[in-house]
């Protein structure tokens, strides 16, 4: 019984945590940990110095499309992915495509070229002519650039890829011809900005759209969410919108010519009854049967007319969708990183560093004299 006992013992206490002589370990290598801590506590003061104050806004939206019957159920539904198949309109667009929306390369340099409030400006500027203009570099920006970010600087002179060319497209003769997008190399450096400034997301169980701003100043981020939060409205309006206005300005045309054309023979009408008062003839009653036959006719074309005009406006507004704001844009009161925090981080990533590395060096040379001694036994054999 005792042979058993001793037997199991040492498989136990091989097979156990054995806690002192990890904390022996640990102790052993405290020199190589304190100094993992200590450089990674300086790299992390230095990104906490040079970290830049950001403050962040948050806006929740509800897709309502008061066009159809069962709509709202329809766009929900297309939130989570369920066509029901209650949209009758080619036009209709499903709110998944939103965040396409913002991320499109025509939406972003709108946002750039927006008028902001800036501490620095005694007027509101654009974020392109505030990068340029007011926005310098730090000196604890160059070093960091210079410092943790020398590798990424070396990187891109090797590929070039600070120099990009720039292309300009010839000049058309037909106006209304498509073109592509084009844009500066100033306002190409700033679209990725934009992109980290700007998203959007969606919560398909929810049915909930938010859109999350990042900005440098609290004003500025929350003007900045209320324009693209307008831009966003705009632009979800103006796809859903497009046919119906189409038919509206169609209808329209046809409605001007039709009216004109009904008070050009109502003019005749009257002309020809003034001059014909005290004058009875067959000449006179048959021209005048028939203009008063082609003004029947050309009014009761402008009447059927001034119906489609109608309907064809109250089905402009009736596809118009509405973004209901849930949580509307408020002026964010502090900044939503933190300097202590980030020096706590870079602090703490040393100290687990420091550890593996004080355990990795402890575990090559047993791995070692393991793979050693697999090796003699197999030349044994």
């Amino acid at each position: 019984m005792d042979e058993n006992n001793n037997y199991n013992n040492p498989y136990e206490e091989e097979e156990g945590l054995d806690f002192m002589a990890l904390f022996r370990r640990l102790w052993d290598g405290r020199k190589a940990i304190i100094i993992w801590t200590v450089v990674f506590m300086l790299l992390g003061l230095v990104s906490a110095l040079t970290m830049k104050r950001t403050y962040s806004v948050s806006s929740v939206m509800v897709p309502q499309m008061a066009s159809k019957n069962n709509s709202n159920l329809s766009s929900l539904a297309a939130l989570a992915g369920v066509d029901l198949g209650m949209n009758t309109s080619g036009t209709d667009i499903s709110p998944l495509v939103y965040p396409q929306i913002v991320s499109s390369v025509p939406f972003r340099l709108e946002l750039m070229n927006t008028p902001l409030h800036y501490a620095k400006a005694d007027t509101a500027v654009s974020m392109l002519t505030y990068a340029k203009e007011y926005n310098k570099p730090s000196f604890m920006s160059k070093v960091k650039k210079y410092t943790i970010g020398l590798p990424f600087v070396i990187l891109g002179a090797i590929s070039g890829s600070d120099k990009k060319e720039e292309i300009t497209l010839p000049a058309g003769n037909d106006a209304d011809a498509p073109r592509p997008v084009t844009y500066t190399k100033d306002e190409g450096k700033m679209l990725p900005v934009i992109a980290e400034c700007v998203s959007l997301a969606i919560d398909k169980k929810e049915g909930l759209i938010t859109l999350n701003v990042v900005g440098s100043e609290p004003l500025q981020t929350a003007e900045l969410a209320l324009k693209a939060q307008e831009m966003l409205q705009r632009e979800v309006t103006r796809f859903r919108t497009e046919k119906a206005e189409q038919d509206l300005e169609y209808i329209q045309d046809r409605y001007n010519e039709t009216k004109a054309e009904a008070e050009k023979y109502q003019n005749q009408l009257a002309a020809i009854n003034d001059r014909s008062q005290d004058v009875i003839g067959s000449r006179s009653n048959i021209q005048r049967e028939r203009i008063q036959q082609k003004y029947s006719l050309a009014n009761a074309i402008y009447t059927d007319m001034s119906k489609q005009l109608e309907q064809a406006r109250m089905q402009v507004k009736r596809d118009t969708p509405v973004l209901a704001i849930v949580q509307p844009v408020t002026l964010p009161s502090k900044p939503s990183n933190s300097k202590a925090k980030t020096l706590i981080i870079w602090t703490f990533f040393g100290f687990i560093l420091g550890c593996g590395a004080v355990f990795l060096k402890g575990f090559i040379p047993n791995l070692k004299k393991k793979f050693e001694e697999a090796g003699e036994a197999d030349k044994e054999e």
